[in-house]
């Protein structure tokens, strides 16, 4: 067994700190569909694209378009008493006709999970998710 002395544990602990400090920090993850988050008016949004679409709204409703404008509303999506999961829907907001509208910004593709909440959203709350796409440009 090795025995060290509290200077030598001392020199030891001095050079794991220096080559904590000297090594090289990773950068960020990069997003799973390349998504940059963004942060308007205090709110953060995963994508630029559901920013965009935030300022768009957020001017209906400056208008007088649309009305109750919300982020991030979340949904339970039980079944039979027993709650399965929950669905977080980008925007929520009443149209001029007085309809509440519940919008979801795609930039990626469909995943299984989200398909099935869209369609429990369905089945239990009776709402029909608005999908809004974002244009690639090409070239």
């Amino acid at each position: 067994m090795l025995r060290w002395s509290d200077e030598q544990l001392a020199a030891y602990r001095a050079t794991r700190k220096e080559a904590a400090s000297a090594a090289p920090v990773a950068p960020p993850a990069r997003a799973k569909y390349g998504n940059k988050k963004v942060e308007i008016d205090g709110k953060k949004f995963d994508s630029k694209a559901e920013g965009a679409r935030y300022v768009e709204l957020k001017r209906l409703q400056e208008g007088g378009v649309i009305s109750g404008l919300r982020t991030q509303e979340e949904f339970a999506l039980p079944v039979n008493g027993v709650l399965v999961c929950k669905y977080l829907a980008d925007f929520c907001y009443v149209d001029s006709d007085g309809n509440r509208v519940v919008e979801d910004v795609k930039g990626g593709p469909v995943t299984q999970v989200y398909a099935l909440k869209k369609k429990l959203m369905k089945a239990i709350h009776g709402i029909e998710i608005k999908e809004l796409r974002k244009v690639r440009r090409s070239g």
